[in-house]
């Protein structure tokens, strides 16, 4: 098979691993009431188990950057999959807080890797021109999972049990690996049409510590990304304990992560329009990600109207907002660090996300130790303020302001 075929099937299975990813990922916020039930969890327990993944996560986004370096997407990425697979299929044996937490320490260890393979595979396969496009398809694969989840990790519950849904997700990814490995039998090297013109030299992953805009883009994600794991890893919960949703009645939780599915695709597009007019990359990013600021006080409401439906509706219209700027702080990583730097840059700056993640999931804990969410959605309506406040010099490096 020719080349120009066969990168459209390496960016398709990259995509494919993404809806895995996050399928994997949410799984257990889905389940939680099933869970903690069975197996007599206290929300401090689901709270500690959401914090080990997250722990695994972090860590493994700072060194994962490493490997892909050493052994090239196509087997690194396999062993991610693989890794992380094992360990979802592996958590259907969890009896207690301690094995549940081991399980996802483990899955969180291989699924950060994800999230650095792709960006190299699609270097390897792609011209300068095409990765753009690429990376938007696969990164589709990120809200089709969340849209997906709800049904399929509910219908599965329904009809065979909690831990059929953690067997046979891990069966899936283990299914995947099986072209992954036929197709993609060497990565290619892709010569630009266009020569380069000067490119940077790359930073090295001590040096990156050492540049400001990686701590603006670290205490942006920081800041901003614990809402969106609210909605991932509680929100489910809340309308459960205080909505009255039953544990089958939480599928509807898909409209909510479509919404962020067209915020995704959305947000891109528009910062690409105002790029097409004239503005500079990092300007159009940071416009389109102050409209998303804009809609983040709506958090002030999710508990203060009258029904389900309307908690959901202004929950889809946050989540809406945040994938819109995630999209575009994710690809003021690309607009800023120079090329040979990505992987380690996105693992660093991931990471952030990550330890803001670790907080939030505590902090919630202990506000139901007192009964309510309420002084979360608080918080949660002005941290996106902040993160802009932290990305704001951006604007003033040098081109910024075309």
């Amino acid at each position: 098979m020719k080349l120009h075929g066969v990168r459209w099937w390496i960016v398709a299975l990259l995509f494919g691993a993404a809806v895995l990813n996050y399928v994997d990922k949410n799984s257990l916020a889905l389940l939680a009431p099933t869970i903690q039930k069975d197996l007599n969890l206290t929300d401090q327990d689901y709270a500690n188990i959401q914090n080990a993944f997250q722990v695994a996560y972090t860590l493994a986004l700072l060194g994962s950057g490493f490997i892909v370096d050493k052994l090239g997407s196509r087997l690194s990425l396999a062993l991610f999959v693989g890794w992380w697979s094992v360990a979802n299929m592996l958590t259907a044996f969890a009896r207690s807080a301690s094995s549940f937490s081991g399980f996802r320490f483990l899955l969180g260890l291989g699924e950060a890797g994800n999230w650095t393979a792709s960006p190299k595979a699609v270097s390897e396969w792609f011209s300068p021109r095409e990765r753009g496009l690429a990376i938007g398809i696969y990164s589709a694969g990120t809200p089709l999972g969340m849209t997906l989840a709800p049904i399929f990790v509910i219908g599965l519950q329904q009809a065979f049990g909690w831990q059929s849904v953690f067997v046979v997700t891990g069966i899936l990814g283990l299914v995947w690996l099986v072209p992954w490995l036929v197709l993609n039998r060497r990565p290619a090297t892709v010569s630009s049409p266009v020569a380069e013109i000067a490119p940077l030299p790359a930073w090295t992953w001590l040096g990156a510590f050492a540049r400001w805009e990686v701590w603006c883009l670290l205490f942006g994600r920081m800041l901003s990304d614990p809402v969106w794991f609210f909605y991932q890893n509680w929100f489910p919960k809340y309308l459960v304990t205080a909505r009255g949703l039953t544990q089958a009645q939480v599928s509807i939780t898909w409209v909510m992560f479509l919404a962020a599915g067209v915020g995704s695709l959305l947000g891109g597009w528009f910062a690409g329009r105002m790029i097409r007019r004239g503005f500079g990359p990092e300007r159009a990013r940071m416009f389109t990600m102050l409209g998303c600021v804009v809609l983040m006080p709506l958090s002030l409401l999710v508990t203060r109207v009258p029904t389900m439906k309307l908690s959901l509706v202004l929950a889809s219209l946050i989540v809406f907002a945040h994938l819109a700027w995630l999209v575009n702080i994710s690809t003021l990583v690309v607009d800023i660090v120079p090329p040979g730097s990505l992987g380690k840059v996105f693992g660093i700056v991931a990471a952030g996300s990550s330890l803001g993640a670790i907080f939030m999931n505590s902090f919630v804990a202990n506000l139901l130790k007192q009964g309510s969410y309420n002084q979360w959605f608080v918080i949660a309506a002005f941290l996106h303020i902040g993160a802009w406040v932290c990305l704001s010099p951006l604007l003033r490096r040098k081109g910024a302001l075309v």
